[in-house]
This record gives structure tokens, C-alpha cells and sequence, in this order.
């Protein structure tokens, strides 16, 4: 089991969803944060506002998988998010040690799917 974290620009959120179900991942939890990476400081224009500080927004999406969903999972978010400027995002894969469905008690492969 893996759990992939992504952040992504928030205007690519839609597109990156898109890509995901076409490869059968649907569940993920999506949250607004803020974050700075090697454009440190430089102003952004985003939806017609300017954004500076260093801090801008993005999206987080962190997606439970199976060992089977990496690659395509991987490759759906880098096909959905990509733009090929700087600030298009990263891609996290760590290991996810257990996995519990409250509903029913379920554990590890069979909780996540």
C-alpha cells in the first residue's frame, strides 16, 4: 500500500481529476494549502489576482493505492497537472503502513479499494 501526495497548481485540480478516473482512482481527499518552492517570492497572477510573499496557493491530493495503482497514478497526475512552466508541482510516494475502513473494520488492501 502507498499513499501518493501531490501538489498541483489549483487551476489543474480538474484536469488531474479527470485523468485519475479514467485510470479507476477515484478516492482521494483534496485540501487548499500554501507553499513556496525555487520561485521563492516571485509574484503570480492566478484567476486575475497577483499573489506574492513567496507563499502561493496549491492544491494537495492525497490518494490511498494499492502497489498495483503507482505508476498509472503517477502518470495521471504528471499528465493532468503538467504545463512545463516552474510551479507545476511534485509527486510524494511513501509507504502506508496500515489502512483501516471505520465502516466495517476492514484492513490494509481491501480497506483502501
Amino acid at each position: 500500500m502507498k499513499l501518493v501526495i501531490a501538489i498541483i497548481q489549483p487551476h489543474k485540480l480538474e484536469a488531474v481529476k479527470r485523468e485519475l478516473e479514467a485510470v479507476n482512482v477515484n478516492l482521494m481527499t483534496v485540501s487548499n494549502v500554501l507553499g513556496q518552492g525555487r520561485q521563492k517570492g516571485l509574484t503570480e497572477i492566478y484567476r486575475g489576482a497577483k499573489e506574492a510573499g513567496g507563499l502561493l496557493n496549491k492544491v494537495r491530493l492525497d490518494i490511498a493505492i494499492n502497489q498495483d495503482f503507482v505508476e498509472s497514478t503517477i502518470k495521471a497526475i504528471t499528465k493532468g497537472a503538467h504545463t512545463g512552466d516552474v510551479g507545476d508541482g511534485k509527486i510524494f510516494v511513501v509507504d502506508l503502513a496500515e489502512c483501516v475502513r471505520i465502516s466495517s473494520a476492514e484492513r490494509g488492501e481491501k480497506a483502501i479499494g
